[in-house]
């Protein structure tokens, strides 16, 4: 089905008008389950089969995408598409990727991305909501769930270009998750934990990921808020990723062509300690990330993005590629009603040494974040601040929960000082530790 529509989209775009046109057609359906005070409160299931157009002409571009699947509905599109195209402003770094260039390997069942097994029914995602929502309440100090649930999905994704390119993507995935409160009236702490896997094989017990949701929630009982002050900040491993996440957002092509980026001029300089390397591995077996092409067709490869701390690469498409004066990092990622743009598969921070407790040990004095919301972070010189909760270290050791309170420096400044723990967990697609950064700002009371 998927081929059939791909093949009768690049056909009414040629009809159309276009020289060059990338289709792509996806079928998916989805089931998810929440239940509250050991009920089903409420259960959902999706199904579609979603189209979308991109046509290039002359440097110019148009993208448009759909849910009819008729002769007609598909003719107008590429109609629409090559009308939109023709009053696009022209951006001669467009284009799709030559014959060449295109991945030959495209055998994406060696990356076990679907779960062969049967899909799970309503009733076994809520009996698995209900006993991670027991599991937490049977943790003391929880009063209330907040909400438990479990879900699962299936997807499948065909990209065809008029270059040849023919691409064909499978996924499934698995999930449950648990919000727990501890406390009552104003002193109510909220923690959660949740946990997604290609296969459910791969799954925790529901009850194992209730259980942490409801200690974490116990343990940030009595919080209240950190002195103010210079202080080191230990990210936990939880939050942790989102600081590298900023690393990645600061090297994509797109930030550096417009010269947007507090990293724009720091290729082959040390972003990083010597000790810390990361690396893109987009090959990873039973991974949500991993792919063997990019959504331009390009073959993927693993790299090093930061070499023993220095910056080595961009993430790049064509276009950004074309711009820069490189070759594409077959980075590419798009949706059914966006272009191509630069993103990121697995990610991989490797150096890191000792255990989570030892840093606390050697921090003295300071704060352990496990929880981060809000931000304002500046994309063009780094400074970044941030809400904050999580515990509080005295002596070297975890002394008491803290809350409302504010991090803050430059992203450059405390990158260079980060020191990386060894907890990094295997299933996450950025496996990152926990770091520890030394000299932030802490304003609390």
């Amino acid at each position: 089905m998927l081929e059939s529509l791909t093949d009768q989209l690049l056909d009414a775009a040629r009809r159309a008008g276009a020289l060059e046109a990338e289709a792509i057609a996806m079928r998916g359906h989805s089931l998810s389950v929440d239940v509250r005070g050991g009920r089903l409160e409420q259960a959902e299931r999706a199904e579609s089969v979603d189209v979308g157009l991109r046509v290039l002409i002359g440097g110019r571009q148009a993208i448009v995408s759909g849910t009819n699947h008729s002769s007609e509905a598909l003719d107008e599109m590429a109609h629409r598409a090559v009308a939109m195209a023709r009053e696009a402003p022209v951006d001669d770094t467009l284009g799709l990727a030559e014959a060449s260039q295109l991945a030959t390997d495209r055998d994406i069942s060696r990356l076990e991305l679907n779960d062969p097994a049967v899909d799970p029914g309503p009733s076994e995602l809520e009996q698995a909501a209900l006993l991670a929502e027991a599991a937490a309440l049977g943790v003391a100090g929880v009063s209330v769930v907040e909400s438990a649930g479990a879900g699962f999905q299936r997807r499948e994704t065909l990209i065809a270009a008029s270059n040849g390119f023919s691409g064909r993507s499978e996924r499934s995935s698995h999930g449950v998750f648990c919000t727990a409160i501890s406390g009552e009236g104003l002193r109510m702490e909220r923690d959660y934990a949740g946990e997604s896997r290609i296969h459910a094989a791969d799954m925790p017990a529901p009850a194992e990921i209730g259980a942490l949701a409801g200690t974490r929630a116990a343990e940030r009982a009595g919080a209240r808020k950190p002195p103010t002050g210079a202080f080191p900040v230990l990210y936990d491993e939880r939050v942790a990723a989102g600081l590298i996440g900023h690393i990645i957002a600061a090297i994509n092509g797109v930030s550096i062509a417009r010269g947007s980026s507090w990293l724009r001029d720091a290729m082959d300089t040390a972003i990083l300690p010597e000790a810390l390397t990361i690396t893109e591995q987009p090959h990873l077996p039973r991974m949500p990330a991993s792919r063997l092409f990019d959504a331009e067709g390009l073959a993927t490869a693993p790299r090093a993005i930061i070499d023993s701390g220095v910056l080595r690469g961009w993430l790049l498409d064509l276009s950004t590629a074309r711009k820069l004066g490189f070759e594409s990092t077959a980075n590419a990622v798009r949706g059914l009603s966006s272009p191509p743009g630069p993103g990121v598969s697995n990610i991989v921070l490797s150096g890191g040494t000792g255990v989570r407790g030892d840093l606390i040990a050697e921090m003295g004095r300071g704060l352990v974040v496990t929880s981060l919301l809000g931000a304002s972070i500046n994309p063009t010189t780094g400074d970044y601040s941030r809400g904050a909760s999580g515990f509080w270290v005295e002596n070297g050791e975890i002394s008491h929960p803290v809350n409302e309170c504010t991090i803050a420096g430059n992203l450059r400044d405390m990158l260079r000082t980060a020191r990386a723990a060894d907890d990094a967990r295997d299933w996450r697609s950025h496996r990152v530790p926990s770091l520890l950064i030394e000299g932030m700002t802490v304003a609390g009371a």
